[in-house]
Parts: structure tokens; C-alpha cells; sequence
């Protein structure tokens, strides 16, 4: 009697063993399928282009400084704000970024600080990027009083305090931005503004006067091209890049807003 009771269960465990036929085991937990390679060097490819920019611009706001006699000092030249930086009918200060296309690749986190400028009242540069984890140094370069505002919509809000020439605070993203670029502004002098695009990779750049950017290092595939500006909107191209190849016609065209 003994003997049946104690065998049972031994009867079971194989019964339930068999049942499972060949269907193997689930993978330890840690033991996932690795992450797709970040780029491989000797198939790099590049892209290209330039933003452009159709019709008139309006006009920059004109910056009234006398409240602040160090930043009526530092600017003795009228002021008007950087909303619209064109230039032969190229636009500036565009934040164009790879938005969909990397997969699950992973990329390492830069050591080096990217710095934002508080210098003749006015934050240097205009626009920015940078990766989560990457520190941001803020600065403040004038004799007077400066602070920094970010106003994210997925990141921790904070707002700093400047008062003395020379200071410097580091500031870290700890989470890829939902709506890409976070603006920031001075309390102090309303006229002070910027932007910093946030993202998990380092497929980014900004474009110059003259309307152009590049983007290397880039793993071949198709992707998703955006283009951000403050004002003007985003555009969004389809692009494809094969190992080795530097594409130069990933061009963006923006329209001057109806009057």
C-alpha cells in the first residue's frame, strides 16, 4: 500500500515530463537575446543634406534689454531674437534627428560635456542635442544675474539659479525626451530662450547658417529623417543608406507661415 502511495507521484513528475515532449526550456532570466550591435565601423554610412527655406521670413522680435543695465552694456547693437535664421533661403538653428529605423541598438553614453552658455545675456548655442546620461555643463558667463529653466515633458523640471559670473552647474537627462526637444528659458530676462533635443543615440545634428548638416557613423537601413524647428514645425523624410554610402540629398524644404 505504501509502496503505490509513494509511487504515484513519481508517476506523475515523468507523465508531466513526457507531456512536455521537446519543447525546450525558457532561457534564464539575464540570458535574453543580446541587443543588436550599436554600428559596425567598416559598413558606416553617412547622410546629408540641407534645409531650405520658402518665402519671406517673419521678422525676428526686436529684444528690449534696458531693465538690465550689464546686458544693455554687453549688447550696444539692437537685438532681435534667433526664431528665424535665414540666410539665401537656408534656415538655421534646425535640430534634424534619425526618429525611427535603429532597431534595438544600444550606443554608448559620451563622457564629454556638452556646455550651454549664459554669455552678453543670451544662451550659447541656440539649439543642441545630446544623449540621455551625457552631462550638460550650464554656465553662466555675465556679471549678472542668470537662470536656468528646462521645462520637459518626460524629464525632472528644474529651475537654477546663476547669480555670480563664473558659475557652472551639471545637469544629467536621465530619459530619452517624448517630445524630442526640451525648451528652456531665463525667468530673469524673458527674451532668453533655447532648445535641447534629447535622445537615446547619437544620430543628431544641427544646421548652420547656411542650411546644412551631416549625420555619420551611421549603420546602413532605412530610416525616419525628422527636421524641428521652434516655429516653422517638423518634416519628416524616408531614407535608405547601404554600407559605405554617404547620401547628400536628404534635403527638408520649410514654407514661411501664412501672414
Amino acid at each position: 500500500m505504501y509502496s503505490r502511495l509513494f509511487a504515484l507521484p513519481l508517476v506523475l513528475a515523468l507523465g508531466a515530463a513526457a507531456c512536455g515532449g521537446n519543447k525546450p526550456a525558457p532561457a534564464p532570466a539575464g540570458q535574453e537575446q543580446p541587443a543588436a550591435a550599436a554600428v559596425d565601423p567598416a559598413t558606416a554610412a553617412s547622410i546629408a543634406g540641407v534645409v531650405s527655406f520658402e518665402g519671406t521670413a517673419p521678422a525676428n522680435a526686436p529684444i528690449k534689454m534696458n531693465a538690465d543695465p550689464v546686458c544693455m552694456k554687453e549688447n550696444p547693437t539692437p537685438q532681435t531674437q534667433e526664431t528665424f535664421m535665414v540666410k539665401d533661403g537656408k534656415l538655421g538653428n534646425v535640430f534634424v534627428y534619425v526618429a525611427d529605423g535603429l532597431g534595438g541598438r544600444t550606443f554608448p553614453t559620451p563622457t564629454e560635456a556638452v556646455e550651454l552658455d549664459q554669455k552678453n545675456c543670451r544662451y550659447h548655442p541656440h539649439v543642441f542635442g545630446l544623449m540621455v546620461g551625457q552631462p550638460m555643463r550650464i554656465v553662466n558667463s555675465d556679471p549678472t544675474l542668470h537662470n536656468i529653466h528646462a521645462i520637459p515633458a518626460t524629464n525632472k523640471e528644474f529651475n537654477t539659479a546663476q547669480p555670480i559670473q563664473g558659475m557652472h552647474m551639471d545637469h544629467i537627462f536621465t530619459a530619452k525626451e517624448d517630445k524630442v526637444v526640451i525648451p528652456f528659458k531665463c525667468d530673469v530676462h524673458g527674451w532668453m530662450n533655447a532648445y535641447a533635443g534629447v535622445l537615446d543615440h547619437p544620430y543628431f545634428a544641427v544646421t548652420g547658417e547656411d542650411g546644412k548638416f551631416s549625420i555619420k557613423n551611421l549603420p546602413p537601413g532605412s530610416y525616419k529623417l525628422t527636421a524641428w524647428h521652434e516655429k516653422a514645425g517638423t518634416k519628416t523624410i524616408d531614407i535608405t543608406v547601404a554600407a559605405k554610402e554617404s547620401k547628400e540629398d536628404a534635403n527638408f524644404s520649410f514654407t514661411a507661415p501664412a501672414s
